[in-house]
C-alpha cells in the first residue's frame, strides 16, 4: 500500500468513526451540557446570596442559621447534581458518555457523603 493510499484509509476511518456519533448521543451531550450550565448559574447565584448582608439581630443565631443554611444548599446541590449524572448514566447509550458520568459520579461520592454527614448532624440539632 502506497503512502497516500494509507493517509487516504486512515483519513476515511477516522472520519467514519467521528460520524458514528448518533443524534441521541448528541442530544444526551447537550442535556449534559446544559445541566452543568444549569449548576454554574445556581452556584454563583448561591455566591451571591452569601455576600448579601442579613438583617440586624441575635448575630450568633444567624450565624448559626447562616451556617446551616449553606450546610443544607450545598448538601442539596451536590445531591441533584449526583441525580443528574445517574440519569445521564442510565440513559446514555454511548460508552464514553457513560463512562464520564461514572466518572462524575466517583468524584462526587466522597463530597457527598461528607455533606449528607454534616446534613444529618445538623438535623438532629434544634436551634
Amino acid at each position: 500500500m502506497k503512502k497516500s493510499e494509507l493517509k487516504d484509509y486512515i483519513k476515511e476511518q477516522i472520519i467514519d468513526v467521528l460520524s458514528e456519533a448518533s443524534s441521541e448521543d448528541v442530544e444526551n451531550q447537550k442535556a449534559y451540557n446544559d445541566e452543568l450550565e444549569k449548576t454554574n448559574d445556581l452556584m454563583s447565584k448561591m455566591k451571591m446570596e452569601e455576600d448579601e448582608e442579613a438583617p440586624d439581630g441575635d448575630k450568633e443565631t444567624q450565624k448559626k442559621a447562616s451556617k446551616q443554611d449553606k450546610i443544607i444548599k450545598d448538601f442539596q446541590r451536590i445531591e441533584k447534581q449526583m441525580k443528574t449524572h445517574l440519569e445521564l448514566f442510565k440513559t446514555s447509550e454511548s460508552p464514553k458518555n457513560k463512562e464520564l458520568a461514572k466518572n462524575m459520579l466517583k468524584k462526587l461520592t466522597p463530597e457527598f457523603q461528607a455533606a449528607k454527614k454534616a446534613y444529618d448532624k445538623i438535623r438532629n440539632v434544634k436551634v
